[in-house]
């Protein structure tokens, strides 16, 4: 799935992370949010009111029926 190309309004308390969790669903995305947006990455927590742009961000798709399983380590061979 790709979200993107979006503007999304603040609302006061949020940081970039709750923003991320918000519009991605994970708040790994934060560093992409604040890399499309150089100028408000210095405010820790929004006032409220300020616009973001949001990135064009590729998000996996999560077969909810698998479960995960990692790789078994090479030294577990």
């Amino acid at each position: 799935m790709t979200l993107s190309g979006q503007v999304y309004t603040c609302v006061a308390g949020e940081t970039f992370d709750v923003v991320a969790l918000n519009v991605y669903g994970n708040e790994k995305y934060a560093c992409d949010i604040l890399n499309a947006n150089p100028s408000l990455c210095t405010i820790p927590f929004f006032t409220g009111g300020e616009k973001l742009n949001l990135p064009i961000v590729e998000i996996p798709e999560v077969d909810e029926d698998e479960e995960y399983m990692p790789p078994d380590a090479p030294w577990k061979g």
